[in-house]
């Protein structure tokens, strides 16, 4: 069949855009791959980013270089993310404040999480820790919950930052257990650590990897961790659904993602990568350093548990009329 040239020209561009793209993807990557990490260096996102960006940058033999562009509470590296072209040589690592909570609490956010990034893999989860300090007088959370209930808005309960997972955590519990318990928002776990340690606050979710070392000196008492099941970098804790409040379920976790549109096999080729790092005991014992832990799975699993955390935070943060400050 012969077609008038113009036709056969628009067919043989298509033909050449078409392979263009599937060389590039099958050529991925060819150039350094910045990967933006949303909070401050130093922190445990930050390590768990340049921990996963140094075993992708082995794997695929090109530079994955973390860049921190921290504020907003995560909004301006997960905001830049969405703007950069959807190639595969922009990530950023989300966590549940970013992906799940913010938008529900930012009311001028420019992009939606769900709809304007690509799941990659969920890389690692960090358990939070129920804590109190050491004045107040009871052995576990079923204790806490009695004493809160026959003391009304006495007790306190530090966060550190609005919105976080320890921050919403707390709420959790009041809303399951029917206390009520003052909130003391605070800039960082650093400060609300010193004033749990120091008697100004009665109680204290956080980080179990930030927790710990307080943990074992003895300067603050913990009670139970949030998730689930025990967690191995505290095997002798409890969890709140064992201690009574059936069902507590809580972590804070790490995730790599790309800008929407960013081509399928790109996306797949990186979930594989992950996967197989998470599976070595090398990559796994670093991540139990920072008291983390491996998660992998598919890309269909991150984006199914982006969607169900971010129903169970909007309940909570309802029910506790939580607004970003």
């Amino acid at each position: 069949m012969n077609f008038p040239r113009w036709i056969s020209a628009c067919l043989m561009a298509t033909a050449l855009a078409f392979s263009g793209a599937a060389s590039a993807q099958n050529n991925y990557p060819n150039r350094p791959v910045r990967v933006i990490v949303p909070f401050p260096a130093g922190g445990t996102t930050d390590i768990v980013g340049r921990l996963v960006a140094e075993r992708l940058q082995a794997a695929l033999g090109q530079p994955f270089v973390v860049d921190n562009k921290s504020g907003a509470s995560g909004n301006i590296g997960v905001g830049e993310t969405v703007r950069s072209a959807p190639d595969g040589y922009t990530l950023v690592l989300g966590a549940p404040q970013t992906l799940t909570i913010n938008p529900q609490l930012f009311t001028n956010m420019s992009f939606n999480p769900q709809k304007d990034l690509a799941p990659i893999a969920v890389i690692a989860s960090v358990p939070n820790v129920l804590l109190v300090n050491n004045k107040v007088p009871v052995n576990n959370a079923a204790e806490l919950v009695a004493l809160a209930k026959a003391n009304v808005g006495k007790l306190s309960y530090g966060s550190t930052s609005i919105g976080s997972t320890p921050h919403l955590s707390a709420e959790l519990m009041k809303s399951m257990t029917g206390t009520n318990i003052l909130h003391i928002p605070y800039r960082g776990s650093a400060p609300a650590m010193q004033d749990l340690i120091g008697g100004q606050i009665d109680i204290l979710f956080d980080q179990l990897a930030s927790a710990l070392p307080h943990i074992k000196a003895g300067t603050v008492r913990a009670l139970a961790v949030t998730t689930l099941k025990r967690s191995p970098s505290a095997p002798d804790l409890p969890t709140l659904d064992e201690s009574g409040i059936k069902g507590f379920d809580s972590e804070g976790w790490f995730g790599l993602l790309a800008p929407a549109n960013t081509p399928r096999p790109i996306l797949e080729r990186i979930n594989a990568e992950v996967n197989k790092a998470l599976a070595t005991p090398e990559f796994r014992e670093r991540l139990a350093k920072v008291g983390a832990e491996p998660v992998g799975g598919s890309i269909e699993s991150f984006r199914d548990r982006i969607s169900a955390e971010s129903q169970r935070w909007g309940r909570v943060i309802k029910f506790a009329n939580i607004k970003a400050e």
